[in-house]
Formats: C-alpha cells, structure tokens, sequence
C-alpha cells in the first residue's frame, strides 16, 4: 500500500507539473493567407524556428488561414496576435484611410515587425481567352478575390481607378485563392487576381495544368496609382517562372509584411523576431521567394505603422537601429 500511494502521489506530481508547464506556455497564434500561398509558408516558417525553443523562451506557435483585412481585423479583436498582411492594407488599416474596408476607423494600435517580400499584383489568363493585357479583363470571366483577401481590397481599388465595377466583367467570382487554379483549367473563369510573391505554388499549379500567361498590368492609370501611393512601387515578374510566360511582365506591387499589435507584449515579440533573425540562413532556405532577404531593408522598407517595441528591443540589440 505504500509503495501504490507513493507511485500515485508521483504521478499526481507529474502530471501538475505538466499542467503548470502548459499554463506558462504562451501560445501566439499568425494570421497566414491560403495554404498555396506564400503567406501560409511565412507564418509556417517562423513557427517552426519559434517552437524548436520553446523550452527556454515557454513560446508555442500556430498559424492559421486569413488573409490581410482578415488578420489586421484579427489583431484588431484579438483573435490573432500576429500576423502577415501587405503593405497597402497596413497603411491603410493604421491611417484609417480606408473607411470600407476598416470601418472601425484607424487602427492606431497596429505595430510592424519586419517586412518580408515583394508581392507583385499578378494577372494569370488562359490563354484561349484572349487576355493580352489587363484593359481586355473587361468583359471577361474574373476571379476578384474572397472578401477579406489583400487580393480582393487590391482589386477593388484597381477597379475603381479603372472607373470598372464587378457589372463590366461578365462573371465577377470571389474564389479563394485554393481554388481559382482549378477554375481557370476548367474554364469557369477565364483570369484571376492574385497579389503574391513570386515564385507560387498556385500560379505554377495554373501554368502547368493547362496553358495560362502572366498578363501586364502596365498603363497609366496603374502608373499614377503608384505615383500617388509610396506604399506602391513598379516591377516585373521575371519570365521564365511559370509555363507560357518566357519574358518578364511588368506590374505594381506591394510588400508583404509582418505585423502584430500594441497587445503583444514586448518579450514575446523580441523572442519572435530572435528566432527569425538568429536563424536567418535557415529562414531564407525556408521558400524561393525569401531567397533574396536583406535584414536591413526587412526592417526599414515598406513598414507603413511603427514598430513594435520588441522588434526595437531587438534590431538595437543587433546594432541596426
């Protein structure tokens, strides 16, 4: 009997030092964008060099699906408490210039933490379609965007500036961008939108299952919209990335950044950006489109609210601020 009482108060022991070693665990949770796009590999990558030590900073890390406005909206409620949303949609979110899209006003809480990469607004066709530049979308059979995608809040800005609404295409889909591959190839809609980084999963899925082109997005219209807005900057998607396209394609683009709040408390955020800094070799090995990380311009270029604390904690740290 004393031996089971003993075994028993040992085990009573373990599994409350367990269950205290899971309260203290602090678990972040990113807002990431469809599982073929490059937002999902961001929060994928930084979780992963986050939770290898976890053991000594108690930082356990998930990501979840969203997209910009869904993860600024996110941060903003506190379902999330970081998260990867363009550039565009940061400023706007934290200026409060976009009163359709943020109708809760400006988000003055919203914090950078680093910038990751550019992501071109991108046009794919198929090629039967008869799409040569982006002024031929008109009329055609277009996926837009789901509502609370970057894509779609992009796209409707675009359209505006076009002086198009959703009734000058002859379908206006709102497909998640898992889904307009497949679309494409199977005819239900003739082009997509997709602000992404480059190279990406579901343009190559497109380009390789039936015959698709990258399409210019080059007039000026698109010109002064870029002069307007310093959040917005000319560029190219160089050709010979996907099937179909051999020569580079000019568009606009934006930055894909990552974000947090005023709620995240400073050492979380610090231990955050530790991970991804003190690892960086490895981070850039993580997808093609980190390839070309620079530190340096990762925490000056294309951040559209202040940053955070604990990436200031950091970056001084390093020497870099």
């Amino acid at each position: 009997m004393i031996f089971k009482k003993l075994a028993i108060t040992a085990m009573t022991g373990a599994t409350l030092m367990a269950s205290s070693a899971m309260a203290d665990t602090n678990h972040v949770v990113i807002g990431t964008g469809g599982q073929t796009g490059v937002y999902y590999q961001v929060g994928g990558a930084i979780c992963r060099l986050v939770n290898k030590n976890t053991a000594t900073h108690d930082i356990n890390c998930t990501h979840k699906t969203g997209g910009s406005v869904t993860n600024i909206n996110g941060l903003r409620s506190g379902d999330v408490d970081m998260g990867v949303a363009q550039s565009d949609w940061q400023y706007h979110a934290y200026n409060g210039t976009a009163p359709d899209t943020f109708p809760d006003g400006a988000f003055k809480e919203l914090r950078s933490v680093f910038s990751v990469y550019a992501e071109p607004f991108t046009v794919i066709a198929r090629t039967d379609s008869g799409i040569k530049k982006f002024e031929d979308l008109k009329g055609k059979k277009v996926n837009i965007g789901n509502p609370g995608s970057g894509n779609r809040a992009t796209m409707n800005i675009v359209m505006e500036k076009m002086g198009w609404t959703t009734g000058d295409f002859s379908v206006a889909s709102e497909l998640k961008a898992s889904e307009h591959a497949a679309a494409l190839c199977d005819g239900k809609i003739d082009a997509f939108i997709y602000v992404a980084g480059h190279p990406n999963g579901s343009i190559k899925e497109a380009t390789t299952a039936c015959d698709a082109i990258v399409v210019p997005v080059d007039n000026e219209v698109i010109h002064k919209l870029v002069d307007d807005n310093a959040y917005y900057a000319m560029t190219s998607i160089p050709g010979g990335m996907y099937n179909g396209t051999d020569t580079d394609t000019a568009t606009f683009g934006i930055a894909a950044t990552f974000i947090s709040s005023t709620k995240a408390d400073e050492e979380t955020v610090y231990q955050m950006v530790k991970a991804v800094f003190e690892n960086f070799k490895r981070f850039k090995k993580m997808h093609p489109a980190f390839a070309n990380l620079e530190e340096s311009k990762m925490i000056s270029d294309s951040l559209s609210a202040p940053l955070h604390d604990g990436a200031i904690r950091y970056y001084k740290e390093k020497g870099w601020m």
